[in-house]
């Protein structure tokens, strides 16, 4: 079943803060491979003007899609997570989330529609500081595969035979 359109612009409550720690990032920056020192050595990211250890650029996607949950589960969206794949991922930055920030993220539904059966959700993550200064969005989308005819057959056939008493 296609999801409603009508759900486009919908928004969800700011998540509690999220504090960043350096090892947080240390580990981040090792398990995406980037060796860049400002990830893992304050001085390195000092001498680029930073106050602390700065993330990798995808840092984010890690507390946003936590926070995109409250689309997952939205009972009145009826998305069907277990056809979901991660279709795209882009951010737009202000500045570099850096260790010691609290960052709470606010969640939006930019966009939904249909191709090929395929329902397309696009979901942006507004991430903020304590101080409500914007850090980073998030946008990732998201893609609900269609149904496939035979899952259909297949539940109807249980369903009838459950009626049956089978």
């Amino acid at each position: 079943m296609a999801l409603d359109p009508s759900f486009i612009g919908r928004t969800y409550p700011p998540t509690a803060p999220y504090e960043v720690g350096r090892e947080k990032i240390r580990e981040f920056a090792l398990a995406v491979g980037d060796a860049n020192p400002a990830y893992t050595d304050v001085e390195a990211a000092k001498a680029l003007g930073y106050p602390d250890v700065i993330a990798p650029p995808t840092f984010p996607f890690a507390i946003a899609f936590r926070a995109a949950a409250q689309v997952v589960e939205d009972p009145e969206l009826g998305l069907d997570y277990s056809r979901v794949v991660h279709g795209d991922q882009k951010f737009r930055y202000s500045r570099p989330v850096q260790a010691g920030d609290r960052l709470a993220v606010s969640i939006a539904i930019d966009a939904i529609k249909s191709l090929a059966g395929n329902d397309v959700l696009t979901v942006s993550g507004a991430v903020h500081d304590e101080a409500g200064e914007h850090v980073v969005t998030a946008i990732m989308t998201l893609v609900a595969r269609a149904a496939d005819p035979a899952d259909a057959t297949a539940d109807a056939e249980k369903a009838a035979d459950a009626e049956k008493g089978e």
